[in-house]
């Protein structure tokens, strides 16, 4: 067990439909990364944008991103988290790997997905809430518009890290501010979310506004927003196990089960 999980948020602009292009940016950022770094997070969609012609870039689980993942997590001991399109089974999926220096691989499904913009016409949504457990650290991992549904995101699982990658759009950013730091109240534990920047091909603007709240809702981070940004983070397993110890709220949680 671990009692630091340092991480690393990077806040970037993306190349549309250009999973080449953003392999390769992201992999001169990752590079630039100080030395003991555990996880490393990217946005959603970090190969293409978010984008809904996933005929023409999806790739397949063996494909050139997770092989591209696999190599840099394992070249810098630390996982790697960010979702990309998956192809499998003739679907698409909007699809987060956590993957880890071993090369092991867990997933998760986007299970909201996106009707304003059409993703729930082109990707099946999933089906199941994924809890991992990393260097004795239980990360619960979301996407995006998952936010907007605290029920999906309830700490019945005692997890310590929420983390949630995104394209969230500029006009509703007060929303992606505000959510965040009432998830992180709500289930006692650190909420971390990364989004990116930049405009994308349909015109949409994102401020990125990435950030790390702790326990009690306070932001630990101090990403700018607007322009491309990395920080690392620490996280203490003494700052949750003494808050709820401290306040048990959790222990008065509602009990019920989603069907």
């Amino acid at each position: 067990m671990q009692e630091q999980l340092k991480i690393a948020l990077i806040q970037s602009d993306l190349v549309w439909e250009n999973p080449k292009e953003n392999r390769k940016i992201f992999k001169e950022k990752i590079e630039n990364l100080p030395e003991n770094i555990n996880l490393i997070i990217l946005p959603e969609m970090f190969s293409t944008g978010f984008t809904m012609n996933a005929k023409d870039v999806a790739e397949p689980m063996d494909g050139k991103t997770v092989e591209w993942m696999k190599k840099r997590a394992a070249k810098t001991n630390a996982a790697i988290v960010g979702s990309l399109i998956i192809s499998e089974n003739e679907k698409f999926y909007n699809r987060l790997l956590f993957v880890e220096p071993s090369g092991d691989i867990k997933y998760y499904d986007k299970r909201h997905t996106f009707t304003l913009a059409g993703e729930d016409k082109v990707f099946s949504a999933g089906t199941k809430k994924v809890i991992i457990d990393y260097k004795g650290w239980k990360i619960c991992p979301l996407i995006c518009y998952d936010l907007r549904f605290p029920v999906w995101a309830r700490n019945s699982e005692n997890y310590d890290v929420l983390i949630y990658v995104a394209n969230w759009p500029k006009p509703r950013i007060l929303a992606w501010d505000t959510l965040l730091e009432a998830r992180a109240i709500e289930n006692m534990c650190y909420c971390v979310g990364v989004n990116r920047v930049g405009i994308d091909e349909a015109q949409n603007e994102y401020s990125g506004n990435s950030a790390v709240y702790d326990v009690l809702g306070n932001a630990i981070s101090s990403i700018k927003p607007n322009k491309e940004h990395v920080e690392v983070v620490t996280l203490e397993r003494n700052h949750i196990a003494f808050y709820r110890n401290k306040l048990k709220f959790l222990e008065d949680k509602d009990a019920f089960i989603l069907l």
